[in-house]
C-alpha cells in the first residue's frame, strides 16, 4: 500500500523532532536553574563567585549597614539593617526625596500654595522611609519566623550526630534559603574569624530583631556557661516557637475582619478621587486654587489617619 511518503513529509518529521528536542532542552535548562537557585542562599551564591569567606562576610555586613565596630545608634539605620534592604541608605533616601519633591510639585501645579507644598514635601521625606522600612522588616520577620523552628530542628539533628554547636549552625547556613540561611552563615563566619558564639548570636539578633530570637540566644548562652543538654532545650524551643506561630495565625484570622475594614475605608476615598479625576478631569478645577480646599483636604486626611490608627490598634494583638 502506498502511503504517499515523500521528501516533504520527511522534512515535517525532522522539524517536529527538532521542536521536541528544543523544548526538552529548554525545560532541562530551566529546571536545572530552578533546582540550583532553590538550593542556594545569597551567601552561598557569593561564595560561588570565587570570593573568600572573609570577603563574603565583609560584603554581607557592609550591605546590611554593619561596620566592624558594631551597629549604628541611628534608629533609621537599625531599621534599615533589620529590613534586609541591600540598597545603600543614601540612594534610598535620594529616591524618596525625588518622589516627595515630585508630589509637592504636582500639588503646586494643581494650585496648592507653595507655603503648603514645602511642608508637605518635607513631611513625606520624613515618613515614607520609615513606613517602607517597617513594611520590609515586617515581611522579613514573617519569613524568618516561619523558618526558625525548622532551623532549630536542623541544629538539633546536627548535635545528635555529634557535631559541635558552630558546625551545627553552619549546617543551617548551607541547607536553608534566605533570610535565615545567610544570617546563620554570617554567625558561622564570625565564629570562624574570632568571635565567640554568644556574641555572634547577639549580633544576629541586632541584625534581624525578631522577637523569638532572644529565646534561642538565651538558651545557647546558658548552655555555654552552665552546661546542660542543648538538644532537649532546642527541641522544646522549636515546639514553643511553632506553637506561638500557630497562635499568631489564629489571632490574625480572628482579626481579619477589622483589618479588612480598615483597608477598605482607607482605599475608598483614594479610589473615588481617582475615578472622578479619570472620568471628569476638570471636576475640581474651580476649587483647586482656593486655600480652604487644602485646609479641608488636610483635615480629611488627618481624620482618616486617626481612624486608621484606632482600627489598627483594635485589630492588632501582641502575642
Amino acid at each position: 500500500m502506498d502511503f504517499g511518503f515523500t521528501s516533504i513529509h520527511l522534512i515535517y518529521l525532522l522539524a517536529a523532532l527538532s521542536g521536541i528536542m528544543l523544548a526538552e532542552a529548554v525545560y532541562l535548562l530551566y529546571s536545572g536553574k530552578n533546582d540550583k537557585r532553590a538550593a542556594l542562599n545569597r551567601r552561598l551564591r557569593m561564595q560561588e563567585s570565587k570570593l573568600s569567606n572573609e570577603q563574603v562576610l565583609i560584603q554581607l555586613r557592609k550591605e546590611r549597614g554593619v561596620s566592624k565596630s558594631g551597629f549604628s545608634l541611628n534608629s533609621l539605620m537599625a531599621l534599615r539593617t533589620q529590613s534586609g534592604m541591600n540598597m545603600p541608605m543614601s540612594r534610598f533616601l535620594g529616591v524618596i526625596a525625588v518622589l516627595a519633591t515630585a508630589a509637592s510639585g504636582f500639588g503646586v501645579f494643581k494650585g496648592m500654595p507653595v507655603l503648603y507644598a514645602l511642608p508637605l514635601g518635607l513631611l513625606l521625606m520624613a515618613i515614607i522611609p520609615v513606613f517602607v522600612l517597617r513594611y520590609l522588616r515586617k515581611r522579613r520577620h514573617k519569613k524568618f519566623g516561619a523558618q526558625l523552628p525548622e532551623a532549630l530542628e536542623l541544629i538539633t539533628r546536627g548535635l545528635k550526630a555529634g557535631h559541635p554547636v558552630p558546625v551545627a549552625l553552619s549546617k543551617v547556613a548551607g541547607e536553608m534559603t534566605d533570610p535565615i540561611g545567610s544570617e546563620f552563615g554570617i554567625v558561622a563566619d564570625e565564629i570562624t574569624y574570632g568571635s565567640d558564639l554568644v556574641s555572634a548570636l547577639n549580633n544576629m539578633f541586632e541584625r534581624v530583631g525578631h522577637e523569638d530570637l532572644p529565646l534561642f540566644v538565651t538558651a545557647v548562652s546558658i548552655q555555654s556557661t552552665s552546661g546542660g543538654n542543648l538538644r532537649e532545650i532546642l527541641d522544646g524551643l522549636a515546639a514553643t516557637i511553632r506553637e506561638r506561630g500557630k497562635l499568631r495565625r489564629k489571632v490574625r484570622a480572628v482579626s481579619s475582619e477589622g483589618r479588612m475594614s480598615a483597608m477598605i475605608l482607607d482605599a475608598l476615598p483614594v479610589m473615588l478621587f481617582a475615578a472622578i479625576m479619570a472620568l471628569m478631569p476638570d471636576y475640581y478645577d474651580e476649587v483647586w486654587g482656593e486655600p480652604k480646599t487644602w485646609y479641608l483636604l488636610a483635615g480629611s486626611i488627618l481624620w482618616l489617619l486617626m481612624g486608621n490608627v484606632m482600627m489598627v490598634k483594635m485589630a492588632n494583638f501582641k502575642i
